[in-house]
């Protein structure tokens, strides 16, 4: 981009909250030719006080001084999912990239509006599904794309939860159950991860089935979702996450079924992948993640504002994710 010849990536950053202190904003400034110039919080001390401990140089209580300050070209949004389309609205209207925390919106409409106005504004749009760029997840990639298991028939995601300890007894102060600001439960938080990754592993869903509810009652959101799916190549894939499920029920695990092998992986609470081909010892490779999960997509970012890069994560990859969540969960929303 002509903003970007010859110059660095300056980052600004609204809504410094939790996924800044490791996971995301520190990154920025460790990348080549890139840096964090800028963060925002309503709460103005919580902002000085992110800038003072991160070493960053200015800090702001209003959206709107953060992404008009001239010293900053690129804005993530970092704030609930709730005021995602508001904020690309105004950071497009500036003229700046867009880097958005996952999910993209609350709706699939809104994914479409926030394309809509980036395009219409010049600028790109990328989300923050950054196991696109995680080595376990690329050598996942690489196995199924060589052949490893042969042909891909389906896959399976299970995720069995038990009720996480930070929801309170009438689901206050989270806004992640807060169908009005997430869009949905942690169904939205966490399967919108594991979703993506399928479709950068195999391409679009085009078709879904699905049915979700609230067994529980513990918050408004849905806390169980099963659904079955199909992607634009044929394979065919499963689904069941539970997130009031008992201690002794836990799990995260993905399954690739090929017709000469298969893959089986965890996609949050551990990193390693086990391959298990036709005829063969079974292979358990792990991998060390960095130190800020997000790195190696904010470098795909600023390596794409830079012209030496493309970034696999963007505004439309993300869309296809909150419509098949949509799709999984209109059952229980449309009711």
């Amino acid at each position: 981009m002509k903003m970007f010849q010859n110059h660095e990536v300056r980052w600004g950053v609204l809504g410094v909250g939790d996924v800044c202190e490791r996971k995301s904003a520190p990154a920025m400034q460790k990348i080549k030719d890139s840096s964090l110039v800028a963060v925002m919080r309503r709460d103005g001390e919580k902002a000085r006080d992110y800038a003072r401990r991160h070493h960053v140089p200015k800090w702001y209580d209003q959206a709107d001084d953060l992404i008009n300050d001239p010293e900053v070209n690129a804005i993530y949004i970092a704030t609930p999912p709730g005021s995602h389309l508001e904020l690309a609205r105004k950071v497009a209207s500036a003229g700046k990239p867009v880097y958005v925390e996952k999910p993209m919106a609350r709706n699939h409409q809104e994914c479409l509006e926030m394309i809509r106005i980036c395009e219409q504004a010049g600028v790109p749009l990328f989300v923050a599904y950054y196991r696109r760029t995680l080595p376990n997840f690329l050598k996942i990639k690489e196995l199924v794309d060589s052949g490893a298991i042969g042909t891909v028939r389906h896959v399976q995601i299970t995720m069995n939860q038990p009720r996480h300890p930070d929801v309170a007894e009438a689901g206050k102060n989270n806004w992640r159950i807060d169908p009005a600001i997430a869009g949905g439960g942690y169904f939205y938080d966490l399967g919108s991860h594991q979703l993506d990754f399928l479709d950068f592993l195999f391409g679009a869903v085009v078709e879904v089935r699905g049915m979700a509810a609230n067994q529980a009652a513990l918050y408004p959101t849905e806390d169980i979702v099963t659904a079955a799916f199909r992607f634009e190549n044929g394979i065919l894939g499963t689904g069941n996450w539970c997130f009031t499920a008992s201690e002794s029920a836990k799990s995260d695990m993905t399954v690739i079924v090929g017709d000469k092998g298969k893959i089986s992986y965890p996609s949050f609470w551990d990193t390693y992948v086990l391959l298990e081909e036709d005829g063969q010892a079974p292979q358990r490779l792990t991998f060390e993640m960095p130190e800020n999960i997000q790195f190696f997509l904010i470098e795909s970012i600023v390596n794409e504002l830079l012209g030496r890069g493309k970034c696999p994560s963007t505004g439309i990859s993300a869309a296809r994710t909150n419509w098949v969540m949509e799709e999984m969960t209109k059952n229980y929303y449309s009711e």
